[in-house]
């Protein structure tokens, strides 16, 4: 099958398309179903993974991946499946995570895939998993996110932001969105009440105070954000750029007492895709792509993600 692959960490140039054996579904596997990918999209995690960012380098190699192919998201059609399998059939179109979906052929976990939306492409479908996911588990799970909060996402426009908005109005809160400005006026059709064009007001001085702040771009930090928080607020980022932050965060909040910033990483499950899913198909709930390149474009395809102002996703069509 072909492939994107990259047998060094590097810049986006060290992927290459080749040929490689495709996955089975093997003894011990019995759970795992084989997908025929149609589409996956490309997330910070592909670029941490490839440049080789030193917190992924002991559980992917120290020297040289061991895990070759990219990808996280998957969209397509479900080829074989283990014999442990109930919920899945050959045909299906689904969608969900997996690990090396950047290939024709990827072998996935039964719990991490779900049923396609039915009023939606298997494109669009490839552009939710883990950005729709990483928005519903840090605003319910994390943040206990409850009617008639005030709500501020930074970075409202970007992959995890604009399902953000989404999921935060579908709990019936108050939005503000924190974006560019050519992107204001489409983040506020997905029903943002307020905007904030971060090049020409930082929210962190304007005196508002919020319940929870989403910063789903990485790009500020719990202590700049606190005067920004009410007093039992809570500041979430995934912080995918800069993870020395993470234990610098809790060690701070452990001894100042202040234990209102939280990370997040997602975590997939089929019972969170299925309520996705429910939200899409009530119209609810839609992804945005900014651009979809073919897999021997993988290449401008990362360097796209990398550049950090992506509008929702970008899709790689298999």
């Amino acid at each position: 099958m072909k492939a994107a692959v990259y047998k060094s960490y590097g810049p986006p140039e060290v992927l290459k398309i080749e040929e490689i054996d495709s996955p089975a579904i093997l003894d011990g596997h019995d759970d795992r179903v084989l997908i025929k990918v149609h589409y996956a999209s490309v997330n910070p995690f592909d670029c941490l993974y490839r440049k080789g960012y030193f917190p992924v380098r002991p559980s992917n190699g120290l020297i040289k991946p061991k895990l070759q192919v990219l990808g996280i998201d998957v969209a397509g059609t479900v080829e074989t499946v283990g014999k442990n399998v109930s919920k899945l059939k050959v045909g299906d179109r689904v969608f969900g995570n997996c690990l090396g979906s950047h290939a024709e052929y990827v072998r996935a976990r039964q719990n991490s895939i779900g049923m396609i939306p039915k009023n939606l492409t298997l494109k669009e479908a490839a552009a939710i998993p883990t950005a729709a996911l990483t928005a519903l588990q840090a605003l319910r799970d994390v943040a206990h996110i409850k009617k008639c909060q005030e709500v501020l996402i930074y970075g409202a426009s970007g992959g995890v932001g604009h399902f953000a908005v989404q999921i935060a109005k579908y709990f019936e809160t108050e939005v503000t969105a924190v974006c560019s400005t050519s992107n204001l006026p489409w983040v506020n059709e997905l029903g943002a009440d307020f905007m904030i064009d971060y090049t020409q007001e930082d929210f962190a001085k304007n005196g508002k105070q919020f319940d929870i702040i989403l910063d789903a771009v990485a790009k500020r930090t719990f202590f700049n954000c606190k005067p920004s928080l009410t007093p039992t607020g809570m500041y979430i980022t995934e912080n995918p750029l800069k993870p020395v932050y993470h234990p610098l965060q809790l060690l701070l909040g452990l001894l100042t007492g202040d234990k209102r910033g939280k990370t997040h990483l997602s975590q997939p499950n089929a019972k969170d895709l299925d309520f996705l899913r429910e939200l899409i198909e009530q119209e609810k709930l839609k992804p945005m792509i900014e651009h979809t390149y073919p897999l021997n474009e993988i290449v401008e395809a990362h360097r796209h993600v990398e550049r950090g102002h992506a509008k929702g996703k970008i899709v790689v069509e298999i």
